[in-house]
């Protein structure tokens, strides 16, 4: 039995192709077949290097060698390149050392998005803000890794910027400190409409996540959640043991929560449910899409197998393989699939895929029959069922309980305008905001009664215009209750933040105003449970 233990993995990785490891031993015991064909691949590195034609750049060939193995083991086997592997630590790390803002490059500056809540630029950057200098230096035409290597840096250092803001003539200069950003998982929670149910959007599993998700909860619960929605469409995954974590607070002791089972045996795992229970009496609605992946299955697929949850969405990815990041001597990494994910009542969550064609295993989520529900397509699926005997499909990822159509497809021109690098939707809320401060003096009011009027659509779709978007007005015309959605959520972003940026893109969110008429059937689960 395992119970959120650590599983630290001391592994000597040796890249030198004929190294001689006991892990090199334990390979070359498998079979001469594989020693034939290194020296069959160290001949051709030899006569390459003396016989090709040009020059050869060994980084660049070798990178696309390493590359090519780990694509012929599995989709999700894969090789980090040193230049990488910071990025990709950092993301799951759950920190970064900097002065906190999301920006992008407008207009070839440096445009503050929005500062990081209880970051060193909460307070002292709004969104909007152009960095025109750093430390004195043009910041103009900067890349983005330029933006990385000159904003991050040591806890305790100082970086002065001079900002450009909307609404003052001459430049603002300020020093920030840096400091240990967090990068939160937990990205949006609030009540909805009904003042009952709680609404929680979680993008990924990171080394934070599982305080991040009961922080939320008990907050949610003071202001008189009764129920709990939580939001995992497009959430790619991530640590195993945090999942288990958040899971472990909806069940009583004992539980099989996830297992994983591999070729070796240090891959196989049990994970049980202590009887923390911090929400054990709370009714649960899990929803996810095509997007969902990974720790996402694990947290829907667990809580559906024991009658915990009602899943509501389309089907996920189906990503069951675990992945152990290995770190190479230059710097490197593979992260190499050692075992699969199983679900309480057995299901597989890994979806089928041919090795070596990654192509076509991730194309397949975007056809258009990929979560297509009729009773042939479940009759092939194998059964399996829950801790109450109800029927759950296996076959590769999570089958919800509901089924909620995808969403709509957006008009081409209201796609064109979300997609160009302008960022239209976010710089006319920005100067908006700037416009009318008034508005943030009352949320409820905004919330239920802002709307912008005719001649300020027209205005925008003005400078739509001129920044020679392809746009039709009637199809725009088709698209306005959107579009007035999106220009909503952003300016709810300026004047308050990303919460209440959430908050608005609700109101036209069709799966979530769908799920909100499924709590009966969501009650119902967890009363047969014997959970509520």
């Amino acid at each position: 039995m395992k119970i959120f233990t650590k599983t630290v993995i001391v592994i000597l990785v040796v890249v030198g192709l004929f190294a001689l490891t006991p892990t090199g031993q334990y390979i070359f015991a498998a079979g001469n077949d594989l020693y034939r064909k290194l020296e069959v691949f160290q001949e051709m590195i030899q006569l390459i290097n003396t016989q090709y034609v040009e020059p050869v750049d060994w980084d660049s060939t070798m990178e696309g060698a390493f590359k090519g193995l780990m694509d012929a083991l599995d989709p999700h086997s894969i090789f980090i390149p040193p230049d990488r592997v910071d990025n990709i630590n950092e993301s799951f790390k759950g920190n970064f050392e900097g002065i906190g803002i999301e920006f992008d490059i407008l207009n070839d500056y440096i445009t503050v998005i929005s500062p990081i809540v209880g970051s060193p630029s909460d307070g002292l950057l709004n969104p909007g803000d152009q960095l025109i200098k750093i430390d004195g230096e043009s910041a103009y035409k900067i890349t983005r890794d330029e933006v990385f290597k000159k904003l991050r840096g040591p806890k305790g250092s100082k970086v002065g910027l001079s900002v450009a803001r909307a609404g003052l003539d001459e430049l603002l200069e300020i020093t920030i400190i840096r400091d240990k950003i967090p990068i939160y998982s937990v990205l949006a929670k609030f009540l909805m409409d009904d003042d009952s149910t709680g609404y929680l959007l979680m993008n990924r599993f990171s080394a934070t996540t599982s305080n991040e998700f009961i922080t939320a909860v008990e907050e949610l619960k003071t202001q008189g959640m009764k129920q709990l929605l939580v939001d995992i469409r497009y959430n790619s995954g991530g640590y195993l043991d945090e999942v288990v974590k958040i899971i472990d607070d909806f069940l009583p002791g004992g539980e099989k929560i996830v297992y994983t089972r591999g070729r070796l045996k240090n891959a196989n795992e049990d994970y049980f449910s202590t009887g923390k229970a911090e929400f054990e009496k709370l009714p649960v609605m899990i929803m996810i899409n095509r997007a969902s992946a990974s720790a996402s299955e694990i947290l829907s697929g667990s809580l559906q197998d024991l009658d915990r949850a009602l899943i509501v969405g389309e089907t996920s990815f189906g990503k069951g393989l675990v992945q152990r990041q290995y770190p190479m001597r230059d710097g490197s990494a593979i992260r190499v699939t050692v075992a699969k994910y199983f679900t309480p009542s057995g299901r597989l969550i890994q979806r089928p895929y041919k090795n070596g064609d990654a192509e076509a295993y991730y194309e397949e989520i975007y056809d258009h029959d990929f979560d297509k529900v009729d009773s042939t397509k479940l009759a092939s699926r194998p059964i399996y069922h829950t801790k109450t005997g109800r029927v759950v499909y296996g076959g590769g990822g999570i089958t919800p309980d509901v089924h909620l159509a995808p969403p709509g497809v957006l008009t081409k021109s209201t796609a064109n305008i979300r997609r160009h690098s302008s960022r239209p939707f976010f710089t006319y809320a920005s100067e908006y905001a700037v416009k009318h401060p008034e508005l943030k003096r009352d949320w409820e009011h905004f919330y239920d009664n802002f709307k912008y009027s005719e001649d300020e659509l027209n205005q925008f779709y003005s400078i739509i215009d001129s920044l020679g978007i392809k746009i039709d007005r009637l199809e725009l015309t088709e698209d306005e209750n959107i579009i007035q959605n999106y220009l909503k959520s952003e300016l709810a972003a300026q004047l308050w933040g990303r919460n209440e940026q959430y908050e608005v893109r609700t109101e036209l969110d069709d799966q979530i105003q769908e799920a909100m008429q499924h709590w009966t059937e969501a009650r119902e689960i967890g009363h047969a449970g014997g959970y509520l």
